[in-house]
């Protein structure tokens, strides 16, 4: 007995781009001439999938984090997976922020999806969360096709990847 054809909806950065990006953007901070002098820095942390920024002031925190930012998009890394952290104040006029890469779709994201599948009148379609994940499985390769393509016509905060097609 053949099984309904599924796929998953997941998200998630490539953590080698997004370690080329920040290598990259620190070597446009190191040769621009409007970062001369100033102890601006970016630090990866791989495990947490995190990225620390540092500044001299809100100013050049604004410019160092459209440098990364543009870094990302040239590496092909979502930017809708970053979340911007609050400016901390730091010592002096510094200021730090924390970026956090989203890997895995939260779970209200998760909810957010397979309810806009079911208000999309996609009759005998299933939608299940799979921890980080959202597996649709339904009878038609058809109908999967019109829920993927729904579901690219919204927004949901994140950057949704379509994959594990099993026919």
């Amino acid at each position: 007995m053949a099984s309904n054809p599924s796929f998953d909806i997941s998200t998630g950065a490539d953590l080698q781009e997004v370690d080329n990006a920040v290598n990259q953007a620190l070597k446009e901070i190191a040769q621009r001439y409007d970062f001369k002098g100033t102890h601006c820095t970016i630090e990866f942390d791989r495990g947490k999938a995190e990225i620390r920024l540092a500044a001299d002031d809100e100013f050049r925190m604004e410019a160092l984090t459209d440098v990364l930012q543009g870094r990302m998009i040239k590496r092909g890394v979502p930017v809708k997976n970053l979340d911007l952290g609050a400016l901390e104040p730091a010592t002096g006029q510094s200021v730090r922020r924390t970026v956090k890469l989203t890997q895995g779709i939260p779970p209200e994201a998760a909810r957010k999806i397979v309810k806009a599948i079911k208000d999309g009148g996609f009759k005998k379609v299933q939608a299940s969360i799979q921890g980080d994940e959202v597996r649709v499985s339904g009878p038609s390769r058809d109908e999967l096709q019109a829920v993927i393509a729904h579901l690219r016509g919204q927004d949901f905060g994140i950057e949704l990847k379509f994959g594990n097609y099993r026919g």
